[in-house]
């Protein structure tokens, strides 16, 4: 069974990799959307994989870190293409969320990236 928890957050980054003349090399910002998927074996005895409120408690801090951010002065974030960002929060997620799936982040409504993991 798969469940998840989407969650949002605001940032401003800009691309250094692109060329000159590339719109994102400026300064730009985004809401990005993020869904974090848990799989796992529904327990007998509570009826669920996980409480979203244990993915939320994990997820929350992490996000934060994002959220009103340069994403280029984050450790690790100095070329944070949505690939790149995506693979970081995987990063700081796995450790404390066991079953974590995949993450699906959005940098618009119609644009993003899905991570399955190394």
């Amino acid at each position: 069974m798969t469940i998840y928890k989407q969650f949002s957050f605001d940032a401003a980054h800009f691309l250094p990799q692109v060329p000159h003349g590339h719109k994102c090399r400026q300064l730009h910002g985004h809401t990005y959307h993020v869904t974090v998927f848990v799989s796992g074996a529904v327990s007998p005895d509570i009826g669920w994989v996980l409480d979203f409120g244990d993915i939320k408690a994990v997820c929350k801090p992490v996000i934060g870190r994002l959220d009103h951010a340069l994403l280029n002065e984050i450790a690790g974030l100095e070329n944070p293409t949505a690939e790149n960002i995506a693979q970081w929060l995987w990063l700081q997620l796995k450790v404390n969320l066991p079953g974590l799936q995949k993450i699906e982040l959005k940098e618009t409504p119609t644009s993003g990236v899905i991570y399955e993991g190394d």
